[in-house]
C-alpha cells in the first residue's frame, strides 16, 4: 500500500465521496485508506478512531450542504434565507442519499458525544445566520416581535420547523414560508 501522506481535507473529501457512492457502511478506516491510496496508518495520523473519522465526515457533509456562500451572506431576506436552507436540504438529500435520516445511527458508542457536538455546532451556525439575516430584513413589520415572541425565539421556532421537516424528509417549504409571511411581514 502506498504510504503517501495526504491531508485531513483530502481524507474527508474521499469519505464524502464514499458516502455518496457506497453509503455509510463504506466510511471505515480501511475503505477510506484504500480510496485515498494511503496506508491505514496514514488515516490514523489524522483520526484516532473510526468514530472520529465518521464524526468528522458528518461535520464535513453538514458544512458541504449548508455552507453559507458570499451571495447568501449578503442576503437581507429572512424568508429568502429559509428558502435557501430548504434548497440546500433538497440538494443535500440528492447528493448524500439517506444522510439526514441515517447518519446519527452510525456513531459508535465512544463517538456519539463527538458526533452530537459537531452536529450541534453546524446547527448553531445555521441558527446564527438565520438570526443575523432576520436582523437585516427591513421588510419585517415593526410590531412583529415583543417580549413574548422575541427575534431569537422566532428563529428557534423556525429552525425547529426546519429540523422537523428534515427528519420527516418533507422538503416542501411552502407552509413554513407562509407562516413566516403571516407572522413577520
Amino acid at each position: 500500500m502506498n504510504t503517501i501522506i495526504t491531508s485531513k481535507e483530502a481524507i474527508l473529501e474521499k469519505s464524502r465521496q464514499l458516502v455518496t457512492t457506497q453509503g455509510w457502511s463504506a466510511v471505515n478506516v480501511r475503505t477510506v485508506a484504500a480510496a485515498c491510496g494511503v496506508s491505514v496508518g496514514s488515516i490514523y495520523n489524522y483520526f484516532a478512531s473510526k468514530s472520529e473519522l465518521v464524526a468528522a465526515t458528518v461535520e464535513s457533509i453538514w458544512c458541504d450542504i449548508f455552507h453559507f456562500s458570499e451571495q447568501q451572506a449578503e442576503s437581507d431576506s429572512f424568508s429568502g434565507c429559509v428558502r435557501w436552507i430548504f434548497d440546500c436540504i433538497k440538494k443535500g438529500s440528492e447528493k448524500y442519499p439517506g444522510f439526514f435520516a441515517s447518519h446519527s445511527m452510525h456513531f459508535l458508542d465512544g463517538g456519539k458525544a463527538d458526533g452530537q457536538r459537531l452536529m450541534a455546532q453546524s446547527w448553531e451556525h445555521i441558527q446564527t445566520e438565520l438570526f443575523r439575516i432576520l436582523e437585516k430584513d427591513k421588510a419585517i413589520r415593526r410590531d412583529a416581535f415583543n417580549d413574548v415572541l422575541t427575534k431569537q425565539k422566532f428563529v428557534d421556532i423556525v429552525f425547529a420547523l426546519i429540523i422537523s421537516a428534515l427528519i420527516r424528509q418533507n422538503y416542501d417549504d411552502s407552509a413554513i414560508l407562509e407562516l413566516i409571511r403571516r407572522v413577520i411581514y
